[in-house]
């Protein structure tokens, strides 16, 4: 059996988008209170009865979160038009090689609004 998990994070930073038309809101400081969803696709293990442990998929992401977490998302390199679209493809690019099975990183910077990344196709 083959099935998908996820885990939801949240975390508080700033950001503003350089590229954006002038005058655009988007264009000035400002911040979002993220939520990334972190989904991970594979086998269901026959003896535990699951994919990993929720504790290691949160083990996994930690280093990513702190880098994020209360930062100015532009100072980070590769962050620095941080985008949802940007953002979604940085957390997978830093999280994937510590999370072999993961399938898709999602991140909502409101609660209508948000990116779906599921690597390079």
């Amino acid at each position: 059996m083959t099935t998908s998990l996820f885990k939801d994070f949240t975390f508080e930073a700033a950001h503003l988008l350089p590229h954006v038309p002038a005058g655009h809101k988007c264009g000035r400081l400002h911040g979002h209170s993220f939520l990334v969803r972190i989904e991970i696709t594979g086998p269901v293990d026959p003896h535990t009865g699951w994919i990993l442990d929720f504790a290691d998929l949160k083990a996994a992401f930690k280093p990513v979160l702190d880098r994020l977490d209360h930062y100015y998302l532009n100072d980070i390199p590769g962050l620095e038009n941080p985008t949802s679209e940007v953002l979604s493809q940085w957390i997978w690019q830093q999280l994937k090689p510590a999370l072999p099975l993961l399938s898709a990183v999602q991140v909502k910077e409101t609660c209508t609004a948000g990116c779906i990344y599921r690597g390079e196709v």
